[in-house]
């Protein structure tokens, strides 16, 4: 299973010298099995639109599973060419809050946005998820809850043959028993911790994560390995790198891949 880190910022997307070593695109993984094209792809913000080069013009057919639907998670949608193709054929899964099609199409339709989801090219499929496991491919996904803020949130779990491991880019440090569950004995951890405990207050107003939780749960699940996501946008490359090695982690950085 190779997992490819196309955005890795939190709340909005940054750009400038200061932000072209980690990256400034926000929240996106790809997911595929070995050298085949991603067919799953998890958040969808503008990250997404670094894939597109990979298609080379080919349609996207996968699903695209987002963790809940702030901005950062889904405004790369209309951005990627893949699926806005003829051909493609896209499922969008989201954490079940009324129907899927017009929970999205409150954050992309006018006067926010130009088009709906339906003005989008290809056949799509929008799907509401609960909690549990679903299938999607040749990947196996458990679906959690956890208490994020503004709207339901999930945690995922990915597994392809004897590889897995647990994506949970927004959420609160309280949330030890959903993510101890999707994370034990995973091959890697991708937390969001785009704060420190110093800054606990602020993380827990925004219901995000810190770096000292991320590593104690990385520990107590037996995590194979730690990459934290979701870097402050107001953090410049060389105080999240600082971040990472105070912390002994590794900060994830666009365009970085991990074979699992």
């Amino acid at each position: 299973m190779r997992i490819k880190f196309c955005g890795v910022r939190g709340s909005t997307p940054v750009a400038g010298g200061n932000f072209t070593r980690i990256g400034g695109h926000t929240s996106c993984l790809a997911i595929s099995a070995a050298n085949e094209l991603p067919t799953l792809l998890l958040d969808a913000g503008t990250g997404i639109q670094t894939l597109s080069g990979a298609f080379d013009g080919a349609p996207f057919v996968g699903t695209i599973l987002l963790t809940h639907l702030h901005w950062d998670h889904m405004q790369g949608i209309p951005f990627f060419p893949p699926a806005d193709n003829d051909d493609a054929y896209v499922v969008v899964g989201q954490p079940a809050q009324g129907d899927p099609y017009e929970v999205l199409s409150r954050q992309m339709s006018p006067p926010s946005f130009p088009i709906m989801p339906d003005g989008l090219r290809g056949a799509w499929n929008f799907v509401a998820l609960e909690s549990g496991k679903h299938d999607f491919g040749v990947f196996t996904v458990l679906a959690r809850d956890v208490v994020h803020k503004g709207g339901r949130t999930f945690g995922y779990r990915v597994t392809h043959d004897d590889a897995s491991f647990a994506y949970v880019p927004d959420a609160l440090d309280a949330n030890d028993d959903a993510i101890l569950e999707l994370a034990t004995d995973v091959d890697l951890l991708v937390r969001g911790a785009p704060f420190v405990s110093a800054e606990r207050e602020r993380a827990d107003l925004f219901g995000h994560g810190t770096v000292e939780h991320a590593v104690d749960m990385a520990q107590r699940a037996n995590a194979g390995r730690l990459i934290i996501t979701h870097h402050a946008p107001t953090r410049v490359d060389a105080e999240v790198e600082a971040i990472a090695a105070q912390h002994g982690v590794t900060a994830a950085t666009e365009g970085m891949v991990v074979e699992l």
